[in-house]
């Protein structure tokens, strides 16, 4: 049996070779095949009775001379316009009366075939009793053409229909992949595959599979928990397990792969039977990224590059269509795979560039917000697409889905991880990554303090354990807004908690001439007060009698050593080493707290000399503007207390050496 090229203008032809001359020619598509009437005969009940039709037909034919037979013409759809339709036949019946007075057979026209031309092959072959390699991608086809050309196993045993039914019950359906490729090429053959069921049974069987092997989708253990042996102890059976893991990996992303060909109607129906089914919520979430990653290009930063199939990527229209329809069907509550939010992120700027649905985009947002404390600052970092922001950030947006971390993260906190203090770990890693946005966008020259004021308040303020972050965007805002008013200024310090800035940025701020005066004045204050209570704590654990220090004589130390103790050493004198050189570094640590404390007092001191001298400018200035009331004798600590803003008494920031030293005397 062998295929040919006929030189005719008909285009392509398929003989059979078995030395006979064929009898009958059936063209389905551009193929036309030439076979015998008997083998097609006898496994098709359809075929029989249209090749019985054509002869009787012959027989009875007006006019014998012009041919030995007419052409059969089998039409499975209806067409629109009977006009078209007659002179459609009549074209076609003439053109059949000319192949039938050249060959002298009958020819026989099968429109609408399920399948193609090489389904049809595949029939042919069956019925001649070659046999035939099925695979997932042609035994659904073939199956439909079997009951499209009514091969039972009623009118045949052992027949065509049969024959697929087994091949897909015992190979196809019983694998995850095959059934994939199946129900991908249920599509060329939609409705008659959806009536007669298979369409139905490989959504069943993926829905199945993937439920089944849902421990290991992710390279995760089947079996959770210890109790059996430890791998890295056998040798090789390490690098046999990792070896499994990316196997598992690889099949895993194979098979998401396959189902990200599929097209959108069929692939939606897919994954609303994966949600009916109450399936992992991370298999669904891994399923939607495979498909938009596949058809909606440039998700991922990383993955911006043109590639070779850019010209049958997606319309814009069908990539909104694609994103609304992943969106809407990604599960709300919390994922597990890392790599979730990057893609959520890369959702949201291209649901902003299409101008999807505001649903669409606040469904993402939500997501996001969901999961926060996941993302990076990278993600945070989504342009102002709209020529309504004067930023070049969107900063709104990130209000919106940090209001939403929030609101879930109230909701959660009943059963959330909270630490001894009160501080959630997710709300500490996004208060870090909110200071990191702020600092990012503090050098926008368009960004409004206010804007600023907003984002860097609306976390609470266990969010951060330091301030040094906040200080750090503060301080960039100053820099790259140099004309923003005092009021500004002292508004936007305002944000920050002075007492819970380090000392490294205490150092910082009490240099940095861009801070308005009260700030620096709060910031020298509680520095000071930092040094003054690490001191204190020096000084009180010095006191504490120390284990080397004790008069009283360990057992230890009064009997004999052994011999066994001089050779294994003896534990008692490493003990009295340890802690005598921790009384050593305790005593290196106070001399260095004592230097930073006469820094300290120094830069106080100057600061007080300041002060004095503006509170003779200012009591000159009331004596001009109100001679008749002595201004001069009152005292007016309270008064520059009170415009600094600073609500602490005078004599903490008494530098008087003489006070410090009585202290010294009295703890040492």
């Amino acid at each position: 049996m062998a295929s040919s090229e006929k030189s005719t203008s008909k285009g392509q032809a398929w003989f059979c070779t078995t030395g006979l001359p064929s009898d009958i020619e059936i063209e389905v598509d551009d193929m036309t095949f030439h076979l015998h009437k008997f083998p097609l005969m006898s496994k098709s009940r359809k075929l029989h009775r249209l090749i019985t039709e054509q002869e009787t037909r012959s027989f009875s034919s007006v006019n014998p001379q012009t041919s030995t037979a007419l052409t059969v013409v089998v039409a499975e759809s209806d067409k629109k316009g009977k006009g078209h339709e007659i002179e459609d036949e009549e074209k076609e019946e003439k053109e059949n009366e000319e192949e039938i007075e050249e060959n002298g057979f009958p020819h026989i026209k099968l429109e609408d075939f399920p399948g193609s031309s090489e389904s049809f092959e595949m029939v042919a072959k069956f019925c001649y009793g070659v046999k035939i390699d099925l695979s997932a991608s042609s035994a659904v086809p073939l199956r439909c053409a079997a009951e499209h050309l009514e091969m039972t196993e009623e009118y045949s045993p052992d027949n065509l229909i049969s024959k697929t039914e087994r091949f897909l019950s015992h190979s196809v359906y019983k694998s995850l992949r095959e059934s994939i490729k199946a129900l991908q090429a249920c599509e060329s053959v939609s409705p008659l595959a959806e009536s007669l069921g298979v369409t139905e049974q490989c959504i069943e069987s993926i829905v199945s599979r993937a439920s089944s092997a849902d421990p290991s989708l992710f390279g995760w253990p089947v079996n959770g928990g210890g109790g059996g042996p430890d791998l890295s102890l056998i040798p090789g059976a390490a690098s046999k397990s990792a070896k499994k893991q990316n196997r598992d990996n690889t099949n895993t992303e194979l098979w998401f792969e396959d189902l990200a060909q599929l097209s959108l109607p069929i692939f939606r129906t897919v994954i609303l039977s994966m949600r009916s089914e109450d399936l992992s919520s991370d298999v669904i979430e891994s399923c939607l990224i495979s498909y938009a990653k596949k058809h909606i290009p440039g998700i991922l930063r990383s993955n911006r590059k043109p590639s070779s199939s850019s010209s049958t990527a997606a319309s814009e229209n069908e990539q909104r269509e694609i994103l609304e329809t992943i969106t809407s069907n990604l599960p709300l509550d919390k994922s597990s795979i890392s790599a979730t939010t990057r893609f959520l992120f890369g959702l949201l700027r291209t649901a902003i560039i299409l101008n999807a649905s505001e649903t669409c985009r606040d469904l993402l947002e939500r997501k996001i917000g969901s999961q926060l404390e996941r993302a990076s600052l990278d993600d945070l970092l989504v342009p102002s697409y709209s020529y309504l922001n004067e930023t070049l950030y969107d900063v709104d947006l990130v209000e919106r889905i940090l209001s939403h971390f929030l609101d879930s993260l109230e909701e959660r906190s009943s059963t959330a991880l909270v630490e001894a203090d009160g501080r959630s770990p997710s709300l500490m890693l996004v208060g870090k990554l909110i200071d990191g946005f702020l600092a990012e966008i503090a050098s926008d020259a368009n960004l409004k303090s206010e804007k600023f004021y907003n984002l860097a308040i609306s976390l609470p303020d266990q969010a951060r354990l330091y301030d040094d972050g906040l200080y750090r965007a503060v301080d960039v805002y100053l820099k790259a807004h140099p004309w923003v008013t005092e009021e500004e200024k002292e508004k936007i310090c305002g944000v920050m908690d002075c007492q819970k800035l380090t000392l490294e940025a205490c150092t910082h701020a009490a240099q940095n001439e861009r801070l308005p005066l009260r700030t620096v004045v709060q910031v020298l204050f509680f520095e000071q007060l930092q040094l003054r209570h690490a001191i204190a704590g020096t000084l009180l654990a010095a006191q504490s009698p120390s284990p080397s220090q004790s008069t009283e004589p360990r057992p230890s130390a009064t009997r004999n050593l052994t011999i066994a103790e001089v050779v294994n050493g003896n534990e008692t004198r490493g003990e009295e080493e340890v802690d005598a050189g921790k009384w050593k570094k305790t005593v290196r640590e106070n001399q260095v707290l004592r230097l930073d404390m006469d820094t300290m007092r120094t830069r106080v001191h100057r600061l007080e000399r300041e002060c004095s001298n503006m509170k003779k400018v200012i009591a000159k200035i009331d004596k001009v503007g109100s001679p008749a009331t002595t201004v001069t004798d009152r005292p007016r600590s309270w008064s520059i207390t009170k415009k600094f803003g600073c609500k602490f008494k005078t004599q903490v920031c008494d530098s008087q050496e003489a006070t410090v030293v009585d202290h010294r005397s009295r703890r040492v």
